[in-house]
């Protein structure tokens, strides 16, 4: 684990990889990134020799009061690392595998809890925190599905979990929409998703696990994550809680074949706690709750729809805690438009 207690932020400038920012502690105020490292993949590249440059540079910043630092703006930011080289999200809150292998009407995978099941997403276009979740078509039943990731360094081939948390650079908060319609279609041809994931979204701001401090626990976040949808509360599930792995685990079973390069997003899967007073991480989860407490199909919470507003973000000890920043989305159905 770092021991550089970094807030980072890539900040939009007519580029397909943005502009790297650091990001006060209050989340109020940012400045751009100063030596070589000019995008987060070029300082994830030598991660060891930049990093603690960067680092000189925030106790700098911290010491002034970031008086010089510009007014932080959430609209005008990329996602942190806006293309990356691998993206693998895996699938480690029992509950959530409970509830969505019974939406799918299949058992739950026989060795889900030996090691972790994975898929790889797509990663050449990441989106920002207030960009639209773009859709083709409402009957495709846009869902959103609320996750906590990290970012690598390299990962040589066979690492192990108790070496793979001094790979783990930075934690991020993400937004992987599905498009649940498609989904059943897809996987009953036997080889994955790949229509059924449009473009990821990521709040703005990347945290080093330093920056977390005692809310990086044992691998994962010690944090809730908050859902609003239309405004109104959807969920608030625990981030470390009700797992099978957690992010060092998943690392290990990734690199067990092959290297891990530096900039590959890793995530844990749609967050899920058995307490049904969490709320949901995602809309199918809520619905397959509500069909078990035996509401009728046209109770159930409907999918996202053309203008429908999402709000995600992580909720520490401290509530005035900035953290990750908030992902807030309009959903925009081209056909619709």
């Amino acid at each position: 684990m770092t021991d550089f207690p970094l807030r980072l932020a890539t900040r939009k400038n007519g580029t397909r990889d943005g502009e790297l920012m650091l990001v006060s502690p209050d989340a109020r105020r940012w400045a751009p990134a100063a030596g070589p490292a000019r995008t987060l993949q070029a300082l994830l590249d030598d991660w060891a020799a930049l990093a603690p440059a960067l680092d000189q540079q925030r106790r700098g910043l911290d010491a002034s009061g970031w008086a010089a630092a510009a007014p932080f703006e959430a609209s005008a930011c990329m996602a942190p690392l806006p293309r990356a080289f691998q993206w693998a999200d895996a699938s480690v809150y029992r509950n959530h595998a409970r509830l969505i292998y019974q939406w799918r009407q299949e058992p739950i995978p026989p060795r889900y809890e030996e090691e972790p099941l994975v898929y790889q997403g797509g990663s050449d276009g990441m989106i920002g925190p207030e960009d639209p979740i773009v859709a083709v078509d409402e009957a495709h039943q846009i869902d959103l599905e609320a996750e906590i990731a990290v970012v690598t360094t390299d990962v040589p081939m066979g690492t192990t979990a108790a070496q793979a948390g001094g790979c783990i650079a930075l934690v991020v908060l993400l937004n992987d929409v599905s498009l649940r319609g498609l989904i059943p279609s897809e996987l009953a041809k036997g080889f994955g998703f790949y229509q059924s994931k449009p473009a990821t979204s990521f709040a703005p701001i990347a945290l080093t696990p330093a920056a977390l401090g005692a809310a990086w626990k044992d691998g994962m976040p010690d944090l809730r994550v908050r859902i609003r949808l239309n405004g109104d509360w959807f969920g608030e599930p625990a981030a470390n809680e009700d797992t099978v792995f957690n992010f060092p685990q998943i690392i290990e079973h990734l690199a067990r074949t092959r290297d891990l390069g530096a900039g590959s997003i890793v995530g844990a899967g749609t967050i899920s706690n058995a307490d049904p007073r969490s709320g949901s991480a995602c809309i199918t989860e809520a619905r397959v709750r509500a069909q078990l407490g035996g509401a009728p199909e046209a109770d159930l919470p409907r999918y996202l729809r053309h203008g429908d507003r999402v709000t995600i973000e992580a909720v520490g000890a401290d509530p005035s805690d900035a953290l990750f920043g908030a992902i807030d989305q309009r959903v925009d159905v081209r056909g619709r438009r």
